[in-house]
């Protein structure tokens, strides 16, 4: 892909790049995304790798007081591309997945593996972030406080 998105063939057209972008390159990165537990070290990696393609359809930028081309910084990169990053993306697909697995009930399979503890000992060490605990800080990051979700949303009741 990345001869097609630096291709100058189509470096007039910047939509048909944004394009291929949205229906080709996201989809195939953010397959599964609902499910994963994600570290900030890995939201970091999806982020570079985001800001890495986007500069490779947007193209260095001419500097008129240097003279020289110079490589887009991450604010123009936002303000050229207008739809929300992929992090962003992620933890909204996250919280949509949340909501039917809080409707399926506890006797699905889905909710026992995402939600459910395993048996036996833990490791040593700090634990490992949970899908709940990714489900809990993306509560609090858009005003919701986290109200025992499992428990509460088997009843029927929406997230």
């Amino acid at each position: 892909m990345q001869n097609l998105l630096s291709s100058s063939l189509l470096s007039k057209n910047l939509k048909i790049k944004i394009r291929v972008y949205r229906t080709i390159i996201l989809p195939v990165v953010l397959y599964g995304c609902e499910t994963w537990s994600l570290t900030l070290r890995e939201e970091r990696k999806l982020r570079v790798f985001e800001n890495m393609v986007l500069r490779r359809i947007f193209g260095p930028r001419w500097n008129e007081v240097t003279g020289e081309w110079r490589r887009l910084h991450n604010e123009e990169l936002n303000d050229l591309y207008s739809s929300p990053n992929i992090v962003r993306v992620i933890k909204w697909r996250r919280m949509r997945w949340a909501g039917h697995v809080s409707r399926i009930g506890e006797e699905r399979g889905v909710y026992r593996v995402l939600v459910g503890k395993p048996e036996g000992r833990s490791p040593l060490g700090r634990p490992r972030r949970r899908w709940v605990d990714n489900i809990r800080m993306d509560l609090q990051l858009v005003g919701c406080r986290y109200m025992g979700w499992p428990r509460i949303e088997t009843g029927g009741g929406r997230l």
